[in-house]
């Protein structure tokens, strides 16, 4: 499992360790750094329905997302689909740059 969720003391986030993931060639064929912040802007602009209820503490190695349960959950299911499915992160990236959104990566 690459996706992880965390309860510490009922504070909840969802982790994951970038570099090494299957979608990785596809991100850096797109001109990204496959790292924390692309995959934090990659579901702010996918899913901003669950991005808006969570907060984001990404660093270069890491993707975290801090929310209530439920909606880690909900993220954790399209995080899983996406990192192990190039083509569906190039066409995410390719509607991000045609809508002019940036990455931070």
């Amino acid at each position: 499992m690459t996706v992880y969720l965390h309860d510490f003391d009922g504070k909840h986030s969802l982790t994951m360790n970038t570099g090494g993931l299957a979608a990785d060639a596809a991100v850096t064929a797109a001109g990204h750094e496959p790292n924390g912040y692309f995959w934090e802007g990659l579901v702010r602009f996918a899913w901003p329905d669950i991005a808006e209820h969570l907060d984001f503490d990404s660093e270069a190695g890491t993707f975290c997302a801090i929310g209530g349960a439920s909606d880690l959950a909900r993220l954790r299911t399209v995080v899983e689909s996406v990192i192990t499915a190039p083509d569906t992160v190039r066409g995410i990236i390719a509607r991000a740059e045609t809508s002019g959104f940036e990455f931070d990566d």
